[in-house]
């Protein structure tokens, strides 16, 4: 056993494949330089159009926001909670039709699906536009949430066909940015579409307009630039195309470009593991959308009011509209930078849920990565519920700042960590799909829960964010602690010291193969 260890040690310099013989003439050997010019393709021609399309799907689904402070609600007959009603209708779609969308960008490629669907979204905005009643916007926010279901679920499986395991949290933090900058973004950009003026048509309609235009004009470069496969992009050379096969099948899938296998694919949902992710999901989902959703936007006081204490914490400050917009760039800025922060450095250390150093004791641990996001947000949360928001505007708006630095890495790092785990690609497309269908419902809860009749400190969605997101970090630690346990009890069992980067996955049929290791 330990010979069979060490040849499945990863060598510093040259990665080498251990296959049977009908599969070597399809694997190479390669150098770490090689690997890094590879590498370098990948995060200059790829990640870049994705952050932009994560960008242009974040804009589009928020700027009714931005466009409430420009009297889109007046402006169509908009009734009592009509307005609410039309963030959360949203939700609905978005939760059921992310999953068979998702299966769709798997069968067809994500390459090609996603500038579809990024047409879809884009239209919907130009629409909005067009609006002139209640109903007319709610049938457009429905199909809305269809076209922005799959984005995040097949972009995560998108990557993971191009980057090994131990790479994926740090360009899925990257094309995630787009998303938790967008908040920041979308307030300077509303103030300055806002200064046009028009006599014919409303501020609000032009902002629509610029963001609907933009993405389908970007959604049409997308098609023709990003590549369905490795194997298939023009700008690899042959020996490339090799090198990104070979490692795939070392550190991430058990067959590459595998067809999507509908009766097979959610099989893993059989291991309770599995159910406990959508738990991890969808609590986490909770904190996560209320920041989203609720987060400071830049508004002028006299703005129409929204569900929300937090943008009462940047209006209080009584600055003009556009300082109010900078003091929304600061704490999505922090959060962005916390984001890459914990993503790259948990690539380095191939760890998503926690990592121990013994101090005194092995039971004194200190936990990193899932763990301290949740617990900042967790402690944001309490803060805001707690303080009285106008008497303690600087205390509150610390308190943002905890919230954006805790709420945005865990998305990121809990589908790193599924997907990693998940060796089959057409069950890593499965298990994105519905564990991003959990997080997206958790929407549902936390639109619901800021009610108006609690303004203006709204303790109830604070306390049920809180709620949830304290019930994740219990889950996360836990799963986290017991992947440890498995893997040291199946090192015991076989005598041999293996971790997740020793194995190479195209040897291993699942979680039950004697040789997989979690990637906790």
């Amino acid at each position: 056993m330990e010979s069979a260890s060490k040849s499945l040690q990863m060598d510093d310099d040259i990665e080498r494949k251990s296959v049977s013989p009908d599969n070597d003439s399809e694997l190479v050997e390669f150098t770490r330089e090689e690997e890094l010019r590879l590498l370098r393709k990948f995060d200059f021609f790829i990640l870049p159009p994705l952050a932009v399309m994560y960008l242009a799907n974040a804009l589009d689904k928020g700027n009714i926001s931005n466009a409430q402070t420009a009297g889109f609600a007046t402006d169509i007959g908009l009734k009592g909670n009509q307005y609410y009603i039309l963030v959360m209708v949203f939700y609905a779609p978005f939760c059921v039709f992310g999953t068979p969308l998702s299966l769709f960008a798997k069968r067809f490629s994500a390459a090609r699906v996603l500038p579809l669907l990024m047409i879809g979204f884009g239209s919907m905005a130009l629409c909005t536009a067009a609006a002139k009643n209640f109903s007319e916007v709610f049938a457009i926010r429905f199909f809305l949430g269809i076209a922005e279901s799959p984005m995040l679920p097949a972009v995560v499986y998108y990557l993971s066909t191009f980057y090994k395991r131990n790479e994926l949290a740090s360009r899925i933090a990257v094309f995630y940015a787009a998303s938790s900058i967008s908040g920041a973004f979308s307030g300077l950009l509303a103030y300055a579409v806002f200064h046009i003026n028009h006599t014919k048509y409303h501020n609000w309609q032009y902002l629509f307009w610029i963001e609907g235009g933009a993405t389908i004009c970007f959604a049409t470069f997308a098609w023709f630039w990003l590549p369905r496969t490795p194997a298939t992009w023009r700008f690899l050379t042959e020996r490339q195309k090799a090198i990104a096969r070979s490692r795939i099948l070392a550190d991430s899938s058990t067959v590459v470009d595998e067809k999507i296998q509908v009766a097979s694919a959610f099989t893993p949902f059989k291991s309770p593991l599995y159910w406990t992710w959508i738990l991890i999901s969808l609590s986490l989902g909770v904190p996560l959308a209320s920041v989203n959703n609720f987060l400071p936007q830049a508004r002028p006081a006299t703005a129409p009011s929204s569900p929300s204490n937090f943008k009462q914490i940047i209006a209080g400050f009584k600055y003009s509209t556009v300082k109010t917009n900078l003091y929304t760039v600061a704490p999505n800025v922090a959060g962005t930078v916390a984001l890459l922060l914990l993503a790259f450095s948990s690539d380095y250390f191939r760890e998503r849920s926690l990592r121990a150093y013994h101090l005194v004791h092995p039971l004194l641990t200190a936990y990193l990565y899932l763990c301290i996001p949740l617990a900042t947000a967790l402690i944001g949360f309490i803060i805001l519920g707690t303080i009285d928001t106008l008497k303690h505007l600087h205390v509150a708006y610390f308190a943002c700042f905890l919230l954006t630095m805790g709420a945005f890495a865990p998305s990121v790092l809990v589908a790193t960590w599924y997907s990693n785990n998940t060796t089959h690609e057409s069950k890593r497309a499965a298990v994105a799909a519905v564990m991003v269908a959990f997080a997206n419902s958790a929407g549902l809860i936390s639109t619901n829960v800021f009610r108006a009749q609690d303004a203006p400190k709204y303790v109830p969605a604070l306390a049920t964010s809180a709620a949830f997101g304290g019930f994740c970090l219990l889950l996360v630690l836990g799963t986290g602690i017991w992947m440890r346990r498995e893997n040291a009890r199946r090192n015991r069992e076989q005598g041999v010291d293996l971790q997740s980067k020793d194995v190479d996955t195209s040897n291993l049929e699942g979680t039950e193969s004697p040789l997989f290791r979690y990637m906790y």
